[in-house]
């Protein structure tokens, strides 16, 4: 695990992270890649090694997200995770239509 053969960030929706193995436990992960509404999504798997990111990963399920990872390559074995992918980092990815949203209009006043 100490040589890294490529490393880099991809943004999706969590799509399933779910703790799985029989003797050694790991994190594994599904990121939903999409790039136009009604297209077929591309799923990226990936393994997480630090519970703390899994659990902020548990906590964005649905959301979007953006992940920076390293890949691995030629690890032996399942016992260290399932993909060649390892998550190092989670953060939200903020949709800037939602930001852009029309203020509410004030309640009208009611005349007695």
């Amino acid at each position: 695990m100490t040589y890294v053969y490529s490393s880099g960030e991809r943004a999706g929706y969590i799509q399933k992270i779910s703790k799985r193995g029989w003797i050694f436990k790991t994190w594994e992960g599904e990121l939903a890649m999409a790039n136009l509404p009604g297209v077929m999504p591309q799923i990226f798997s990936f393994t997480v090694r630090n519970d703390d990111i899994a659990h902020q990963l548990e906590k964005t399920i649905g959301q979007r997200v953006s992940i920076s990872y390293e890949q691995h390559r030629g690890l032996p074995g399942t016992y260290l995770g399932e993909t060649q992918y390892f998550v190092t980092r989670v953060s939200p990815v903020t949709d800037p239509y939602q930001m852009q949203k029309a203020p509410q209009a004030a309640p009208a006043e009611v005349n007695k």
